[in-house]
């Protein structure tokens, strides 16, 4: 099982998380790619950090959206967002040594069913797999164009009945209680299901479980899933 999580999401002077405390615990780092969060030397630092751990470096791309951090949905043509897309995961491969091993949306774009093609499209010319939610529409499209997909579940995030997140403006959307965290980890990895707010049993097969590193002690959080994890026999290692 892969460990991940979301990092470099700092911009200039302003910092956000544990960057280096995470890559420390996790086995692969989704680094941010400018346009929804990070900067050029975020992205060259983070990476550096991730290669002396072989810590696997994925691009965590989004719309072009500072202010929102990527969470707003946003109108694109199909060609712009496909382009800003390898744009952004080209700026990641120059700084990064050419060590992006894969493509995961972030926030909005992450959900946008409507722009499933473009991400689809962006991952073709880019050669790259994408990370992405287990039978969402970006997997079924991605793995119809014959693009390797890997599934993540979130520990830190309520799911609804149908396998799907509740939106973070929902109240319990996100997880806070480390036991439960830790509780939810463990049944992603070793009985690949997931628990619904509505205490529906979900099947949710995934290659890789992400932690926020936003969050408050996201790096206490880690080791303790982390532990738990090997504790109950999961080996940890990257998806790719």
């Amino acid at each position: 099982m892969d460990l991940n999580a979301d990092l470099g999401e700092g911009f200039g002077r302003w910092t956000l998380g544990d960057d280096e405390g995470l890559l420390d615990v996790i086995t692969s780092a989704n680094v941010a790619c400018g346009f929804h969060a990070g900067d050029a030397s975020t992205m060259r630092q983070v990476s550096a950090w991730a290669n002396q751990r072989r810590v696997s470096i994925g691009a965590q791309v989004g719309y072009r959206d500072l202010p929102g951090f990527g969470r707003r949905f946003i109108e694109y043509d199909f060609g712009q967002l496909r382009d800003e897309i390898v744009y952004q995961v080209g700026a990641l491969r120059a700084l990064s040594g050419d060590a992006v091993r894969y493509l995961k949306p972030h926030g909005a774009l992450y959900h946008a069913v409507k722009h499933v093609p473009a991400i689809v499209d962006a991952a073709l010319i880019l050669k790259l797999p994408v990370l992405c939610a287990p039978g969402s529409p970006l997997a079924n499209a991605a793995g119809d164009a014959g693009l390797p997909v890997y599934a993540e579940g979130f520990a830190d995030r309520a799911y609804r009945a149908d396998g799907t997140l509740l939106p973070r403006d929902k109240p319990g959307a996100v997880i806070v209680d480390t036991d439960e965290v830790v509780a939810r980890a463990l049944l992603m990895a070793v009985d690949q299901r997931v628990i619904a707010l509505d205490g529906t049993v979900v099947p949710h097969p995934v290659d890789s479980i992400c932690l926020h590193g936003d969050t408050l002690g996201a790096v206490t959080l880690a080791i303790q899933v982390r532990s738990a994890l090997e504790d109950a026999g999961v080996t940890l290692r990257p998806f790719v």
